[in-house]
């Protein structure tokens, strides 16, 4: 079984460690833990490692939040991966800093990234891993807010959960959808 993995965020220096890029800093993490070392290749950094019998295709889009969609259709007909094998990862401004939230559909909840890939694919129905970022900013000040780093009390939060949340990957290729819901949205 193949599985596309996706981690949101932005290209370049200037966005490493902000709160937008929470995607690309999880799939960072799992790719160390594996020993995959990212290329660059067309739309996004790609990466290949597996988990007992199931193939991973690691991808951070290169193509900028807003339009991800195209760098997941892209890698979905490539590597012929079907939606339900699809998991994207993702910040969420409705979630505390570090609370993971799996599910299996639905909308893109105002993330532009998650919206431009419903778009872009023609379905709702693909797993997102949300990832909070919090919302503690000034009215008007939304897009600064996600990118800028996290605080240093917000980042140690931060790197306890990114293991969790590349063993709730895992667990979703492993295990599925169900079990991994159940067992990671405490």
């Amino acid at each position: 079984m193949k599985y596309l993995i996706v981690g949101l965020g932005n290209p370049g220096d200037e966005y490493q460690d902000t709160r937008h890029n929470i995607g690309f800093m999880v799939l960072d993490a799992l790719a160390k833990a594996s020993n995959a070392v990212f290329q660059d290749k067309r739309y996004g950094f790609v990466a290949e490692t597996s988990v007992k019998n199931c193939q991973l295709v690691l991808l951070k889009p290169t193509t900028f939040m807003n339009l991800s969609g195209n760098a997941v259709r892209y890698w979905m007909d490539k590597e012929k991966i079907p939606a339900e094998r699809l998991l994207v990862i993702a910040d969420d401004l409705q979630l505390p800093v570090g609370k993971l939230r799996l599910r299996g559909k639905g909308s893109g909840g105002g993330h532009n990234g998650l919206g431009n890939i419903i778009s872009t694919i023609s379905t709702q129905e693909f797993a997102r891993l949300r990832f909070g970022i919090g919302n503690d900013y000034p009215m008007g000040m939304q897009i600064k807010f996600v990118l800028d780093p996290f605080p240093a009390d917000e980042r140690k939060i931060v790197d306890e959960k990114i293991p969790v949340a590349v063993e709730a990957i895992k667990s979703f290729c492993l295990a599925g959808l169900s079990i991994t819901m159940t067992q990671y949205n405490k």
